[in-house]
């Protein structure tokens, strides 16, 4: 008798154990919409979005394959996961890798007919050269990515896989999150939660644009199951046990993923801080209450809550960007100082410039999506764009600029490595005081006086 009881405690426990880790999984979620008579059972609906996450890291891969004499065909191959909605695209990454078994292969899989630029970011970019829009500085990104060597261009220092990648992940995921989703989207008239979304949907209007912008985040589903180092690991192939949380032995890329910027997430979290969990528990919970209200018009009441929820989602996932700016402005100050004991030894500074101009790349990538987020950065956006310039500072001094009428670069100025250094330490406390930044990776700021007092009376003043 004894040792029935104890089994049925144990049961017991263990389905409220369950259900407790139900709770914090980001769906299955019922279906609420009045008068559906297909066979869905899940009302979660966000596989374009994913197959926009895999249209970006598809591109990036491509982004570094000219090699000087094939531009024509990179440009082709690059726009065709930028702006091609064509069926047949394979999945360039993330793809099967040893163990690591990706159930998808090719981007219909996921969602028919998707593309990123239609989705990209229309607004002026002040933070790069020429006046254009988000989705214009893609293009000409594009193109100049397709004539260089691996996507590097050692003139001006543009590494243009990470600047576009960088660049997209904002202007694309992080404007249609923030600035549609969750602030036109979330309004009473706008997809009212008493329809379906569209005729024969088996999800509400105020569901399926709270899961796509979950859907741009990129986070698994079990996220808040995994430590930070667990869901940064899925995104780099590293474990499958971790990643597969339906233990069906492959990767569901739409369920059990880390994309975006989940991984930068996740990357800052390794410093202690919560940007992971903070967002993705906002997201289920606001995902719950849009359920409980069971198919009916959201409530004041409940739209005010998921609104409060929505305000958790947007600042903490601004600072997500602004910490991996902070960290690779750490990441170029750490490579000035390498190239400038390789240069005052007569050494060889190739590959030391390559990884200056990457982490360059993944800085002014970051910093330039900062300004797709829907609001004015007013002050903050101007100094952060003239302590970051249009381009890197080159060993011969100067930087880029501007564009000429002919779309070359033009380089000039005065800037120097030196000075350069400072401004990135200076833009380190700019990111960590604006943005009231914890996990501070690669922090630098501590060297700014010594710094100054080195260089003397040559040390920039920009900006102080």
């Amino acid at each position: 008798m004894k040792r029935q009881q104890l089994i049925l405690a144990i049961t017991a426990l263990s389905l409220t154990f369950g259900a407790s880790a139900a709770e914090n999984v980001y769906g299955p979620f019922p279906i609420t919409v009045k008068g559906y008579s297909g066979d869905k059972t899940d009302s979660t609906s966000y596989t374009g979005q994913v197959a926009r996450q895999v249209l970006h890291t598809s591109l990036k891969k491509l982004a570094a394959k000219g090699d000087g004499s094939n531009a024509d065909a990179v440009r082709a191959d690059m726009m065709a996961y930028y702006s091609g909605k064509d069926a047949g695209r394979a999945i360039v990454d993330p793809k099967t890798k040893d163990s690591f078994i990706v159930e998808q292969t090719d981007v219909d899989q996921l969602s028919k007919g998707k593309d990123l630029r239609g989705k990209t970011y229309k607004g002026i970019i002040s933070g790069w050269p020429g006046n254009m829009t988000g989705q214009e500085v893609i293009d000409f990104m594009i193109e100049k990515a397709a004539a260089s060597k691996s996507g590097f261009d050692p003139l001006t220092g543009f590494n243009y896989p990470q600047l576009i990648s960088k660049f997209a992940m904002g202007a694309v995921f992080y404007n249609q999150a923030v600035d549609n989703y969750l602030d036109e989207g979330l309004t009473a008239d706008n997809k009212p939660n008493n329809a379906a979304y569209k005729e024969g949907a088996h999800y509400t209007g105020k569901e399926h644009v709270w899961d796509e912008a979950f859907g741009y985040f990129g986070a698994p589903v079990h996220a808040m199951s995994l430590d930070a180092k667990q869901a940064y690991n899925i995104a780099k192939k590293k474990d499958l046990s971790v990643a597969d949380y339906n233990k069906d032995g492959k990767i569901d890329l739409v369920k059990e993923m880390t994309f975006g910027h989940a991984y930068y997430a996740a990357d800052a979290d390794k410093s202690g801080t919560d940007y992971l969990h903070t967002i993705t528990k906002a997201f289920i919970d606001g995902r719950k209450l849009i359920s409980s209200a069971n198919g009916e018009l959201l409530s004041d009441a409940q739209r005010n809550e998921l609104m409060a929820h929505a305000s958790t989602i947007k600042v903490n996932w601004e600072k997500v960007i602004a910490e991996a700016t902070f960290k690779y402005a750490g990441s170029v100050y750490k490579d000035i100082q390498k190239l400038n004991v390789i240069v005052e030894s007569g050494g060889d500074a190739n590959e030391a410039f390559n990884d200056y101009a990457k982490h360059w790349g993944e800085m002014k990538g970051f910093a330039m999506a900062l300004e797709a987020g829907g609001k004015n950065l007013g002050e903050t956006d101007a100094k952060l764009n003239r302590l970051i310039g249009f381009g890197p500072a080159l060993l011969g001094g100067g930087q880029v600029t501007s564009i000429d009428s002919d779309g070359n670069y033009v380089v000039g100025g005065d800037m120097d490595m030196g000075n350069y250094s400072v401004h990135m330490i200076k833009l380190q406390k700019l990111l960590a005081d604006a943005y009231d930044l914890k996990a501070l990776k690669n922090d630098a700021t501590a060297e700014l006086a010594g710094l100054v007092e080195s260089l003397g009376e040559s040390a920039s003043a920009e900006n102080d």
